[in-house]
């Protein structure tokens, strides 16, 4: 169990010092935060301005699942009501765009009860 915590630890510290230098990388996929592009399989991939950010977000706190509250504060600035599903659309989009099924969703998961999981061994 403290074996798990500190890999957990030390890869979250891996990825934020990432962000910092403005690249990260996951299995196949390459997130470039300085020009704002994403490569899947060699593949550049074109997603929208809240498409992008959402999985800069996402990947930025990957192993650690997000709730909607948070996403709502960080993302949007401001906070989540329990209705609105803007959230729920861009990431079923962002899923489409980096293949991952919605229905057996492995890389960006959706903890019931809790938000979102972005899966970094997933990719």
């Amino acid at each position: 169990m403290l074996l798990a915590r500190i890999s957990a630890l030390l890869r979250r510290s891996k990825t934020r010092a990432a962000v910092e230098s403005k690249t990260l990388h996951f299995g196949r996929l390459l997130i470039n935060v300085v020009s704002r592009s994403v490569n899947l399989n060699g593949q550049s991939i074109a997603l929208s301005r809240n498409e992008f950010d959402l999985l800069v977000y996402l990947a930025a706190h990957a192993g650690e699942i997000q709730s909607r509250e948070a996403l709502f504060k960080n993302l949007y600035k401001r906070d989540y009501d329990g209705l609105d599903r803007v959230l729920d659309l861009r990431i079923s989009r962002l899923r489409r765009k980096l293949g991952d099924d919605a229905d057996t969703a492995e890389r960006i998961k959706t903890i019931w009860g809790q938000g979102y999981l972005f899966v970094p061994d997933a990719w």
